[in-house]
């Protein structure tokens, strides 16, 4: 899955334009990153990763790329 793909995957996920997502992005800017986009986030991780990530591992997500990264 290229960068394109998981923005495109992550913005769906959180609902708002591909444009507000850089991987530079500071989660903490983002007006929708709250509780229910987090739950999201880990919905997403499961359904398309197979991953389990947990209420840690989102408590260390800083920028969109440290999710980026988790998805590999």
């Amino acid at each position: 899955m290229t960068i394109e793909e998981k923005i495109e995957l992550l913005a769906e996920t959180m609902d708002i334009e591909e444009s507000e997502l850089q991987a530079d992005t500071a989660l903490a800017d983002l007006d929708c990153w709250d509780s229910m986009t987090k739950l999201s986030v880990i919905v997403m991780f499961d359904d398309e990763f197979g991953k389990k990530i947990t209420s840690t591992d989102i408590k260390e997500f800083v920028t969109v790329n440290d999710i980026l990264n988790k998805m590999e």
